[in-house]
């Protein structure tokens, strides 16, 4: 697009910022916590309010889509190009929000939007209806810009309402309805930015599992002076378990562990080291002390694309003041794996279960029980798609634009498994937003940004990008 074209969206989104914020802030005072059962009502009233939404903004197809049981509705919305080699992209986003109270600090009502000093205040601002919503103003902007009457792209939304509850029937729903989500590429609009002043595109998530151990020793607690040293103590195992978990390296020492990993590349490292790391700032905000993890790895390596394992909890045996001086017939250990790029979860959960199963000794009985898995995300440098995300935010912000990873994991892994396509991230949230915690934000300086790059990017993919 020309610098005409950059103004005339610039001009677009000025002239219809108040009247976008006041819709959004609308959407705000829906209290839509999917955790908590007595605002499934909410949940549900906010999904029909996104569906009228998006057909007032001019998609031809708006859906409110049922899960499962009892399960949550999300919004599906569907604008085709009128091209037949255009590319189909899907927008992902959530539309459920955590649970917020004002006794939690907030110092407003968390579902009574107020802006102060260029910042909207309320809990979902940045997580994530501020984020998705940016994209109903950024496609008015480009069709406004560019004299069209539908997308350069087959644009498509899928709005989730479970996310903040573990996205328990979405990979069910995805699989129900791939004939309809079929694309090209997904964008991710669930995510954020390095800083401010440093605007970032996350290239990669990681996958999740997690498990709880029960160990079983004697059938009841007993004497620890008659019976203690001669028979198995399950506190004991658990213990050794958790001790064993590493080596003298850090690296994880379940044997097949790392099968199958990804490793950075040389350019990769490169980009993660040209971000200003400030490694001091970085542990107060980690509310620690030190750095420690593997061994040749620099911090962000260590968050971003290493995997890792956890030791969430351990537990056993008598716990009140004083002592007791028993063997415990009892003892867990809850543990959790990120995973990246490369490895199967379904195979590190049974190389966890046959390393337990080989560290116990005879009198120990044991139980492993694992929550699921989410499967980690990459998108390649290189990728087309990738470049024109780069882009679009380039021409936003006007600035160069690097790159992040996040160490958190989240459900797009499921679209990229089911879909069989690119899975990308545009986000404009900062860290500063606080996310999940009180007095929630977003920067409208920046939220505007995040509508002029959706603006940009269908035209840049469309003029760039024929998938075969």
């Amino acid at each position: 697009m020309s610098t005409t074209s950059d103004n005339a969206v610039r001009a677009y989104i000025t002239t219809h910022r108040d009247a976008f914020l006041a819709d959004l802030a609308e959407w705000l005072r829906i209290p839509s916590v999917s955790a908590d059962p007595g605002r499934a009502p909410e949940v549900r009233r906010s999904a029909e309010w996104l569906a009228g939404k998006l057909a007032e903004t001019g998609f031809p197809v708006t859906e409110v889509w049922e899960t499962e049981g009892d399960g949550l509705p999300a919004v599906f919305a569907e604008w085709p190009s009128g091209d037949p080699s255009a590319p189909t992209v899907l927008v992902y986003g959530h539309h459920d929000v955590q649970p917020a109270a004002r006794e939690d600090g907030w110092h407003t009502d968390p579902f009574e939007p107020v802006t102060v000093d260029g910042r909207l205040y309320a809990r979902g601002a940045a997580d994530d209806k501020g984020q998705v919503f940016f994209h109903t103003l950024g496609v008015r902007a480009h069709l406004a810009a560019t004299g069209r009457t539908a997308p350069a792209v087959n644009l498509k939304l899928l709005i989730e309402g479970e996310e903040e509850s573990g996205s328990p029937n979405f990979p069910a729903l995805v699989a129900r309805h791939a004939d309809r989500l079929a694309c090209d590429a997904v964008i991710v609009s669930d995510t954020g930015m390095w800083s401010e002043d440093t605007p970032t595109v996350c290239t990669g998530m990681r996958g999740l599992t997690d498990c709880q151990i029960d160990l079983y020793g004697p059938d009841q607690d007993i004497h620890s002076g008659s019976f203690g040293g001669a028979v198995p103590n399950p506190a004991t195992e658990a213990a050794r378990l958790a001790a064993a978990l590493h080596d003298d390296d850090r690296r994880v020492a379940v044997p097949g562990f790392y099968d199958g990993v990804i490793e950075l590349t040389d350019r990769e490292r490169e980009l993660l080291a040209e971000l200003p790391f400030d490694e001091e700032r970085w542990l107060r905000t980690a509310h620690s002390h030190a750095t420690l993890g593997e061994a040749g790895a620099t911090t962000l390596e260590r968050i971003w694309a290493r995997p890792t394992a956890e030791v969430n909890g351990i537990g056993g045996g008598y716990q009140g003041p004083g002592g007791k001086t028993i063997v415990p017939a009892s003892a867990q250990l809850k543990l959790s794996f990120r995973l990246v790029a490369g490895q199967d979860a379904e195979a590190v959960q049974q190389a966890v279960r046959t390393w337990v199963a080989d560290r116990l000794p005879a009198g120990i009985r044991h139980e492993i029980t694992f929550w699921g898995a989410t499967r980690p995300c990459l998108t390649p440098l290189d990728h087309p798609a990738l470049r024109s995300v780069v882009r679009a935010m380039g021409r936003a912000f006007g600035t160069e634009i690097r790159f992040t990873r996040e160490g958190g994991s989240g459900p797009a892994a499921d679209l990229q498994d089911v879909l069989g396509v690119p899975v990308l991230f545009l986000g404009i949230s900062v860290p500063s937003d606080g996310w999940h915690a009180p007095n929630e934000k977003v920067e409208l300086d920046l939220l505007m940004k995040g509508v002029e790059t959706a603006a940009h990017l269908w035209g840049d993919l469309a003029d760039t990008w024929r998938p075969s």
